[in-house]
């Protein structure tokens, strides 16, 4: 198991307990909603090279970080269907929509908020995995385990390219993300998701 050390200080908090067994009690919503996670993830990256082109480091981040994300998707597809369920439109958690609440509306502090919330996301994913795997299946658990690093990089890459456009208090806006988003891990949700609270 990778070592999460670095994540775990830089989400504050770590995955409540209930949760964990919330995710044990709904492991076929849990790979559907993966895959949707996975999905827009890649969605994101691909809106981001689309809305800054003039920026080579975030364009190749991107692109590479969007096309393991569709790899990803894809794989959690096969789980999908190795276990017989389908593939369906879900309802999204509160978690993303409610950090986007918070981002500003100038440049370049807009997409500076929109790199750090990423980098919360990719890292709350990892730190998921991690929590979870040791008490699932063989064959998911040790497909969790195999998205660690890339989970890691990805959450890297946001932070850095987060830095590049937030020069005077990046500290400052992660602190402020870190506290809305320990929240929102933290209550209880109305329907279980991957990024949502207890239920």
């Amino acid at each position: 198991m990778q070592d999460l050390t670095e994540i775990k200080q830089f989400l504050g908090s770590e995955t409540p307990d209930a949760w964990v067994q919330n995710a044990l009690a709904n492991q076929d919503l849990l790979l559907i909603d993966h895959a949707h996670c996975e999905k827009k993830a890649a969605t994101t990256a691909l809106n981001l090279i689309n809305r800054y082109p003039h920026d080579d480091d975030l364009l190749h981040k991107m692109s590479r970080l969007a096309r393991e994300e569709l790899r990803h998707f894809e794989q959690v597809l096969k789980f999908i269907k190795k276990r017989k369920l389908r593939y369906t439109n879900l309802t999204a958690s509160r978690y993303a929509a409610k950090l986007r609440e918070q981002v500003r509306t100038h440049e370049p502090g807009k997409l500076a908020d929109i790199l750090i919330i990423g980098a919360f996301i990719e890292a709350r994913s990892c730190e998921r995995f991690a929590k979870i795997a040791p008490l699932l299946e063989e064959d998911l658990a040790d497909f969790y385990v195999s998205l660690l690093k890339s989970e890691s990089r990805h959450y890297q890459d946001y932070l850095s390219l987060a830095g590049k456009y937030e020069k005077k208090d990046l500290e400052g806006r992660v602190a402020f993300f870190r506290e809305i988003e320990n929240q929102l891990i933290a209550e209880g949700d109305e329907q279980f998701r991957f990024h949502s609270g207890p239920v």
